[in-house]
């Protein structure tokens, strides 16, 4: 299964970033092999719509779940028109994250858990 978790840094062992639209890194993670991709988020800086055209970027990806320290109203409607399962809440590193989603730890985002302009 593939997975995405917002990152501070581009691998494995960086921190889970508390933002989904503005985060630095997304991680995108197979959970059976661990083998993993990190995606510059092109959207950190943007004027405005940072939670659409990262909730976009992350479904063509094809990824199943997101897991995030918060995700805004923009960016959950973007994900979850696409499909996309999220978790908020997320901390520690991207590894210990992967690991406890895998283990069944989280539990589904059912709305928005941050503000609009979250993150500026």
């Amino acid at each position: 299964m593939k997975i995405c978790i917002t990152a501070e840094g581009n691998n494995l062992d960086s921190q889970v970033d508390p933002r989904f639209g503005r985060c630095r890194y997304f991680i995108v993670v197979d959970t059976e092999t661990m083998q993993y991709e990190a995606i510059d988020n092109p959207n950190i800086n943007a004027a405005s719509g940072a939670g659409i055209q990262s909730g976009q970027l992350i479904a063509n990806k094809q990824v199943q779940i997101v897991l995030s320290g918060n995700i805004g109203p923009n960016a959950f409607e973007t994900l979850q028109q696409a499909g996309i399962e999220m978790v908020s809440g997320a901390v520690g590193t991207v590894r210990d994250v992967v690991e406890k989603y895998k283990k069944g730890e989280f539990k589904p985002t059912q709305g928005p858990t941050a503000k609009a302009k979250f993150g500026r």
